[in-house]
């Protein structure tokens, strides 16, 4: 196989310059596209081209190069009656509203795609997902295996052949040295050590595959899928206006209010539905309680990670989350899968009287100050925990934007990204805010990034009590009329984003005509950061693989679905 022709940025067509400034002009594009588009495929979202499948990494390099089109943000694969589809969503860190979409056409009987691995890293991981669920090959792939399900699995659940009551015997693989034999040393001993899927150590059911030349990390291989659960075909399965937002807890449930927006604003960009004001400013609200339930938690376990038992700061954690958890339950009802969020808008307003959640929620936040200085005494400022963070877990900003990584994990090392702001919805582009990023690209930037980004969230949740407290009786409206069966238009399309506390969450969704989609694909942001973890670790000791895996603050809901 060729390998794909590289674009030098510094040589950008001057042409093509304005497509990084206000708006993509599609005519551009085309030009651009001349020579590799075989038509248009239009989505919701974001012009889509229908390309070749040898031209995928031409085409790539191109966009990438000449078009700034850095961030392949998914790679959505689906089988139709008559044809296979590989559809790869790209756009830019530094202007998210740029979006284009590539896709690639491919033969039902042999559905072989050329690979975008070497123009873009995160695909190694999206394409072995695409060959275990749905069946297609990617041709040039540097690891051809299965990703989610075991080796030895038969058949794609995602396939539209698949037999669900065939019944399966799955082998165990005999386990093979994964260092290259030149890469090896004769003076040295290797081991493989195994760590996980035990849920302590890993935050979740996670097994790392690792290799060890003494004390030091030479090979980390993620296996992962053991909390699989095919959450793609049980939200084809449910039907648009009830059944699929409830799906979404599931996958992060530490933070999951994003979870929930996310679902909701893919449906209502596919069904043209409007959210009403006043219910913007409870879903920003609710879901910036929400993102400090996940840095709570990640702060408080990463202290466990790297001192390794129950200290002082995960407690303290655990008592700042339980008074959020406290107000998120007046509001929703619930503690942890919260199902706040309908199309169109929430499911109630604030609870009565008003004004003892409005007292509760303010008291939080006024000793909040505090408490943020309790952890910088316990944690960032611990010289302990600055030996064991600071400049272990090292990922580069050109590296991390090869792998997709996106939230707290991309802006710990200087990448300035948040749907939030550079993707507007919900409220959050009419309230004041910060994007939070640290420089030097360790795990002791990570932690500090989401402790910030707590203060950030408390900054925006105090603007919503405002607005809420003020918002007059008679236009407090949470729900806009959504008809009580969905019908999409066959053969809509969409892909959209939120920032949930992990990073970029997104959902493609195409419609049949019917009320259920005809695929659901949930691009999910621990994947992506996971994906980065040897570039983290190898070189380094076994110690900082484990406070290199805790700042990516997994939640293997999330990475598996």
């Amino acid at each position: 196989m060729s390998e794909p022709k590289h674009h030098e940025p510094a040589d950008i067509d001057p042409e093509y310059d304005h497509l990084r400034a206000d708006g993509v002009d599609e005519e551009r594009l085309e030009a651009l596209l001349s020579d590799y588009a075989l038509g248009r495929d239009d989505h919701e979202n974001a012009p889509a081209f229908l390309i070749r499948p040898d031209d995928v990494q031409e085409v790539l390099a191109l966009l990438r190069d000449e078009a700034g089109f850095d961030h392949l943000s998914c790679l959505t694969p689906q089988e139709y009656e008559d044809r296979y589809e590989s559809i790869l969503h790209l756009t830019k860190f530094d202007r998210r509203t740029h979006e284009v979409t590539l896709v690639v056409q491919l033969q039902p009987d042999d559905p072989v795609c050329q690979t975008a691995e070497p123009v873009f890293r995160t695909a190694e991981w999206h394409e072995r997902e695409a060959f275990d669920l749905v069946g297609i090959d990617y041709e040039g792939h540097p690891d051809p295996r299965r990703i989610l399900l075991p080796e030895t699995w038969q058949g794609h659940p995602l396939a539209l052949d698949y037999d669900q009551d065939k019944p399966q015997v799955v082998k165990f693989a005999e386990h093979a040295n994964p260092i290259q034999p030149d890469h090896r040393d004769s003076e040295s001993d290797t081991m493989l050590l195994n760590i996980g899927p035990h849920h302590p150590a890993t935050h979740g059911v996670l097994h790392l595959k690792t290799v060890l030349d003494g004390e030091s990390v030479v090979d980390v291989d993620p296996d992962i899928g053991y909390l699989h659960r095919c959450e793609e075909q049980m939200c084809q399965n449910g039907t648009y206006r009830h059944q699929i937002i409830p799906y979404s807890n599931r996958w992060d449930y530490t933070a999951n209010l994003p979870n929930e927006w996310a679902v909701a604003r893919a449906i209502e960009d596919l069904a043209d539905i409007e959210v009403p004001e006043y219910a913007q400013v409870l879903r920003t609200m609710s879901t910036e309680l929400g993102r400090m339930l996940g840095h709570f938690l990640a702060v408080g376990t990463f202290a466990l990670d790297v001192y390794g038992d129950f200290t002082a700061i995960f407690q303290y954690a655990f008592r700042d989350r339980e008074v959020v958890q406290d107000i998120l339950e007046d509001l929703t009802g619930q503690r942890m899968m919260f199902y706040y969020f309908r199309l169109g808008g929430v499911a109630w307003d604030l609870p009565e009287p008003r004004a003892e959640f409005f007292e509760k929620a303010r008291d939080f936040l006024d000793e909040l100050p505090a408490k943020v200085d309790e952890y910088h005494s316990l944690l960032t400022g611990n010289e302990i925990f600055q030996i064991r963070t600071v400049d272990t877990g090292v990922l580069e900003p050109e590296v991390a934007k090869e792998y997709g990584c996106t939230g707290p994990v991309a802006r710990g090392s200087g990448i300035e990204y948040d749907i939030r702001r550079d993707d507007p919805y919900g409220y959050y582009e009419h309230l004041e805010w910060d994007v939070v990023t640290e420089e030097s690209c360790d795990n002791h930037a990570r932690v500090l990034v989401r402790m910030r980004e707590v203060e950030e969230s408390a900054k925006i949740v105090e603007q919503c009590l405002d607005l809420l407290e003020e918002w007059p009786e008679d236009d407090r409206t949470v729900q806009s009329n959504v008809p009580r069966t969905l019908k999409p238009d066959a053969g809509t399309e969409t892909y959209r984003t939120v920032e949930s506390a992990k990073g970029e969450l997104g959902v493609y969704i195409r419609a049949d005509g019917s009320n259920s989609p005809a695929r659901f694909k949930i691009r999910s942001p621990c994947f992506h950061n996971l994906s980065a973890l040897p570039e983290m670790a190898e070189g380094e000791y076994v110690a900082d693989l484990i406070a290199s895996l805790g700042s990516l603050d997994l939640v293997l809901g999330s990475v598996d679905r």
